[in-house]
């Protein structure tokens, strides 16, 4: 029986199997942010996140020692990671590994038993082609460079405890493995997100910022033509598009200067096509508290329609 048929199946016990969504890329590239919005819309009971950087073989003084950085797969137990997403894609619990990102030791492993939908975030998710088989929806963010850099810098600077010149450093030193083992990732993700200025607007890296969002074939996308009318071009529009390697590809643009007025019509629009008799999650687009990000909202919306059909099929 192939992976796929055997992770068509229930758990054994009469319960579906979850609806398994995959998030990768690089560090500090916002995995953790557009995860934390799904979890809190789909609610704690109903929804379990792992985070894949937990399969870290090595600790972070143990890491001074290698020739490897966390970027490279022989640096992370792949092979158990592989084990456990197909225990979980069929609804098994597993025993997860800890790895403390505040002071990068390792910890106890915890059980974890997978909910309804089932969010996997990391460095690695869809490395292999067998962990890519586990999943209904596969995504992979793509910030520029410049923008991820100053995110990892705040984020490694005030949570983790390095210097800015240390985290410049470990960026020079991982950057071989991002080009070799990352961003090759992009290639295989059903939906690809970039948040970004829009620079023929004049915006830097300081405005607020648009969203990008490639959707490929390879998945059966929301039918946003049916949503999107002209009054709502503002906020956001859809276009065909080329992909990196010359194949056409749907763009969906996401205005962060638009009328907030305009986004929520979208967004209401999106969320009643879903048929979910719920009101619309307030979590959706929360970058920080007290700062919202409208096209933050909109993306995370468009993965939780691919989370709530595949859980409705």
């Amino acid at each position: 029986m192939s992976i796929q048929k055997a992770l068509q199946r229930d758990n054994g016990k009469g319960r579906l199997r979850p609806a398994m969504l995959a998030i990768a890329g690089d560090s500090a590239a916002g995995k953790t942010t557009l995860t934390k919005g799904l979890v809190e819309a789909l609610g704690h009971d109903l929804s379990t996140s792992i985070c894949t950087d937990h399969y870290h073989r090595y600790d972070r003084q143990e890491r001074k020692e290698k020739p490897f950085t966390p970027l490279h797969p022989d640096c992370n137990y792949v092979e158990i990671m592989e084990q456990h997403l197909q225990l979980i894609a069929m609804g098994q619990p597993i025993l997860q590994p800890i790895y403390n990102h505040h002071d990068g030791t390792l910890g106890r492993p915890v059980l974890v038993e997978p909910e309804d939908y089932v969010i996997i975030e990391g460095l690695i998710p869809i490395h292999s082609r067998l962990a890519r088989a586990c999943f209904d929806i596969t995504v992979y963010l793509d910030p520029p460079e410049p923008l991820r850099y100053s995110w990892k810098i705040k984020r490694d600077t005030t949570k983790r405890g390095y210097t800015e010149e240390q985290v410049r450093a470990e960026l020079d030193k991982r950057e071989p493995e991002s080009a070799e083992f990352i961003r090759p990732q992009r290639a295989h993700a059903d939906i690809v997100v970039q948040f970004a200025p829009i620079e023929e607007r004049g915006e830097s890296l300081n405005d607020p910022l648009s969203a990008t969002l490639l959707l490929r074939p390879t998945a059966p996308h929301p039918d946003l033509a049916s949503v999107l009318t002209d009054d709502t071009r503002e906020a956001i529009h859809l276009k065909l598009s080329r992909d990196e390697d010359g194949k056409p590809v749907d763009a969906v643009h996401i205005h962060a200067y638009a009328d907030p007025g305009v986004t929520q019509k979208v967004k209401e629009a999106i969320w009643e096509s879903l048929g979910v008799d719920e009101p619309f999650p307030a979590s959706l687009g929360q970058v920080e508290p007290g700062v919202v990000s409208e096209p933050l909202a909109l993306s995370q919306l468009l993965l939780l329609y691919h989370l709530i059909q595949a859980r409705q099929k």
